[in-house]
């Protein structure tokens, strides 16, 4: 990129449009969780009767909605970044570095997935609900949660070659 720093847009391409749409997702389900709480406390304050089941619904949508952006995250590399030991190698050595542990966050976000996945599978087959007034399936939030650290572990790899490239 001429004149920008180049992590400031996001890289083009399928891998990484999953990652903008899976925040995209987030930030709606953020969205939807704010509103919910917004409304329902104003319904509190006017008429004494909040939204049926608003806490089942907001912890939901804000699990699912944190959950969105760790991909994009990894994406635009703005995870947390411990350079204190490393910053006086060469750009080499330094990208050769920050690969090897792009594939251990990739390593652990699989597993987180595929525990995940897992887990969305017990929880369907034994028809487990949120403890409430709603009682809602929750299954498919883990489902997403599992297929948000699936896309996290897919931009990890998917930086690791041009790290090794000198193209980061």
């Amino acid at each position: 990129m001429t004149g920008t720093d180049a992590r400031s847009a996001p890289p083009a391409g399928a891998v990484p449009w999953l990652a903008r749409a899976l925040a995209f997702l987030g930030g709606a389900s953020l969205l939807v969780a704010a509103c919910v709480t917004t409304v329902s406390v104003v319904l509190r304050w006017v008429t004494d009767h909040p939204i049926r089941g608003d806490f089942e619904i907001v912890s939901i949508a804000g699990g699912v909605g944190v959950l969105g952006f760790l991909a994009y995250g990894t994406l635009m590399r703005t995870n947390i970044l411990v350079d204190s030991f490393s910053g006086w190698l060469p750009a080499r050595v330094n990208a050769a570095v920050d690969a090897s542990w792009m594939v251990v966050w990739a390593a652990v976000t699989l597993w987180l997935a595929e525990r995940m996945a897992v887990g969305a599978l017990e929880t369907l087959r034994s028809g487990t609900r949120t403890i409430g007034l709603l009682a809602l399936p929750y299954w498919w939030a883990i489902a997403i949660g599992a297929l948000c650290f699936g896309a996290t572990a897919l931009m990890a790899l998917w930086w690791v070659p041009r790290l090794l490239r000198g193209r980061a």
